[in-house]
């Protein structure tokens, strides 16, 4: 787990073993020793690792996988990674319980697809998406006044 995430995220932002050991003032042999799983670092330590790849503490310490099958990268401060989704044959999906959970979504509730032909698709609560249509219609509309 935490072994996994640190060479994953070392290499990721492009770092050597010496350099990150450098930026939380420890010998590179004591992080080589992490990396390996020999050692792990203290609660401490773990802060200041987080902070230099932006993630969360909980997501260093944790493996997140696709399907069950290979490591994933962990999501920085205020991003998720949920997992796969199956669409069934009528084109619906199940957003995972974690994630209705965290935006309070429930059943019936109405969300607005957006999408990028290259980057994908996002769901969005139709009322904030609405509340922010309606803001940028008067911001435009205040500014066709002048």
């Amino acid at each position: 787990m935490l072994k996994e995430n640190l060479i994953m995220l070392r290499n990721a932002h492009g770092f050597s073993q010496e350099e990150i050991a450098g930026k939380i003032g420890i010998s590179r042999q004591a992080y080589a020793k992490w990396e390996s799983g020999a050692t792990v670092p203290d609660i401490e330590k773990c802060k200041r690792l987080a902070d230099i790849y932006d993630i969360t503490i909980d997501s260093l310490i944790k493996t997140e996988t696709i399907d069950g099958r290979e490591n994933i990268l962990p999501a920085p401060k205020g991003r998720n990674i949920w997992g796969s989704v199956t669409i069934n044959e009528r084109g619906q999906l199940v957003i995972p319980k974690a994630a209705r959970e965290l935006f309070g979504l429930t059943g019936g509730q109405r969300l607005i697809m957006l999408s990028d032909d290259k980057e994908g698709i996002a769901l969005v609560p139709a009322k904030l998406f609405e509340e922010r249509m309606k803001k940028a219609m008067e911001w435009a509309s205040s500014r066709s006044d002048e």
